[in-house]
């Protein structure tokens, strides 16, 4: 006992400092549980080191981190915020080996910082790891449901991480930071290139943050799922064809789906328009029944892949089904904005009197 006792005490004091980066804007409803989640972590709170990076809040974001004297706050005061910008300002502000990023609607798991470092000291070659994020609230929306099924990978060496997740600093300076133009897609971008100087990353069977979605509405499961299409072409943009293949054939997966599902609607008009006869309406219905079959393919062949896969059961299969055939249309509006907004130089932009965080139970 007295032999263990002194492991872990020796373990406590050769952990190393941590600067914990939390990003937000018109944060106030959730921010202060994401700071005090940090200060009740089981990891020695004089090795943590809190940075809020404030995109332009209009509202008491700011005002409430500076009540916590344990946290340094850096007002960015942006007219077009975007992530990058306040990932890059919070990390370069702070000085520690391991650097754990938080979006202000999660809250630290307390056992994970302890966690994360554990297996970056276990292997070097180790850039990020990142842990298991739960919704707080996936039983209010269908909506908040699907985020928390996909959140997550299955525990092993992954291609990716997300908003969430411990990297190591090194990776990030071989690595230049996050990109600061984008307005999605900018994690696994930054993964993409800390890979490619060398570095591997870990999903860890362990929980790390629980998060609040809060996606109520179907008008904001929308502009979600256009900002996602435009993320996947600006990340494929840049890796090109030296990256991994998965964002290319996800790109060509939406493009086929939500665009083939389009074409089919549009030739299913003007097929009987042009040729008012019945090898005209023949022609439409096939290409009407076409797209329809594109769009929807999930739905229709792959029940049985989600039961497996995902360990649900035939109801919720189908539901999650929809929900894969149906994303790839607002997706695809969004690959169309970024290469549209390439051509004539107009990026989509955040606008910082449209961002904030919401809860999906008011008083929780």
């Amino acid at each position: 006992m007295n032999q263990e006792h002194n492991n872990h005490h020796t373990a406590k004091e050769e952990c190393p400092s941590i600067d914990c980066v939390i990003i937000g804007i018109n944060s106030e409803k959730t921010l202060e549980r994401c700071i005090n989640s940090i200060l009740s972590s089981d990891y020695p709170r004089a090795l943590l080191h809190i940075f809020y990076a404030d995109g332009g809040s209009t509202d008491r974001s700011i005002e409430i981190a500076r009540t916590f004297t344990e946290v340094t706050v850096i007002e960015l005061n942006l007219e077009f915020p975007t992530p990058g910008i306040g990932r890059n300002a919070g990390w370069k502000a702070g000085s520690a080996p391991f650097v754990q990023f938080l979006d202000s609607d999660t809250i630290l798991d307390p056992e994970w910082l302890a966690t994360g470092v554990e297996a970056m000291n276990d292997d070097r070659e180790v850039g990020a790891v990142r842990g298991y994020r739960r919704e707080m609230h996936p039983e209010r929306s269908f909506f908040n449901w699907v985020g928390d099924l996909e959140w997550n990978v299955l525990p092993g060496e992954c291609d990716s991480f997300g908003g969430d997740v411990m990297i190591r600093r090194d990776a990030l300076e071989s690595s230049g930071g996050y990109d600061e133009e984008l307005v999605g897609g900018e994690d696994p971008e930054l993964s993409w290139r800390i890979h490619e100087a060398g570095w591997k990353f870990l999903m860890l069977d362990a929980l790390m943050t629980h998060h609040d979605l809060a996606m109520l509405k179907t008008a904001q499961y929308l502009r979600r799922s256009y900002r996602s299409g435009y993320g996947f072409a600006a990340v494929q943009s840049r890796i090109g064809a030296t990256g991994s293949s998965f964002w290319k054939t996800e790109q060509r997966r939406i493009i086929i789906k939500g665009g083939g599902f389009l074409a089919g609607i549009l030739a299913g008009i003007a097929i009987p328009a042009v040729q008012p006869n019945i090898a005209g309406i023949t022609v439409a219905a096939f290409c009407l029944a076409g797209g329809t079959v594109l769009l929807l393919g999930p739905r229709l062949f792959k029940v049985d892949k989600f039961m497996k896969e995902n360990r649900l059961n035939r109801n919720d299969a189908k539901k999650y089904a929809w929900h894969c055939s149906l994303v790839a249309l607002p997706q695809f509006f969004g690959i169309v904005r970024f290469y549209t907004g390439r051509a004539f130089n107009k990026p989509l932009k955040n606008r910082r009197n449209k961002l904030q965080t919401r809860l999906s139970n008011p008083t929780s």
